[in-house]
């Protein structure tokens, strides 16, 4: 089954290569087990699919493409969630009229466009500006909240928007 590939070196040690895939198992192993334990099971989803595919051996061509694309085809296919009742025509024009004409509906409509333009600043501030170094932080925080808290882990855009204008704002000091 090897999770280890290639050779150890004449001490009987595994080369930096296979140690540090054997602690990527590792740490999505335990991210596994919290998440299982929170009973997060989007999270404990993710990570099996993961472990199954490192276990696989086939990562290294699966892994890009989830990395490069999943983001966009998983808002693709949330959004298309939330679109069903419209889609269906169980919300109609005077549905969506009413709910603009109440404080409610308007509140979610602002707090929206508040949330979405963090998450947009978010993913800049994560890819575009290179600061990638608060991943584990930001994944930390979503798996525990998600498996202690009864949170739905899609915060880390947000969470990295808030960050990104907290960033701007000290700097400005």
């Amino acid at each position: 089954m090897g999770v280890m590939k290639g050779k150890k070196n004449p001490r009987g040690q595994l080369h930096s290569g296979e140690s540090e895939n054997m602690e990527s198992t590792f740490i999505i192993l335990a991210v596994l087990v919290v998440a299982v334990l929170g009973r997060a099971n989007t999270v404990a989803l993710a990570a099996s699919l993961l472990l199954v595919l490192k276990l696989l051996q086939v990562d290294q061509y699966t892994f890009p493409f989830i990395e490069k694309g999943g983001t966009f085809w998983g808002l693709v296919l949330l959004i298309a969630a939330i679109l069903v009742p419209l889609a269906r025509g169980t919300v109609t024009l005077r549905d969506l009229g009413h709910v603009f004409l109440s404080w409610v509906g308007l509140s979610a409509f602002i707090l929206s466009l508040i949330t979405t333009y963090m998450s947009g600043q978010g993913l800049q501030y994560l890819t575009v500006q290179g600061h990638s170094e608060v991943m584990p932080a930001l994944i930390l925080g979503a798996v525990i909240a998600a498996a202690f808290l009864g949170g739905v882990p899609v915060g880390p855009f947000i969470t990295s928007g808030v960050l990104a204008l907290l960033v701007k704002l000290i700097a400005k000091l």
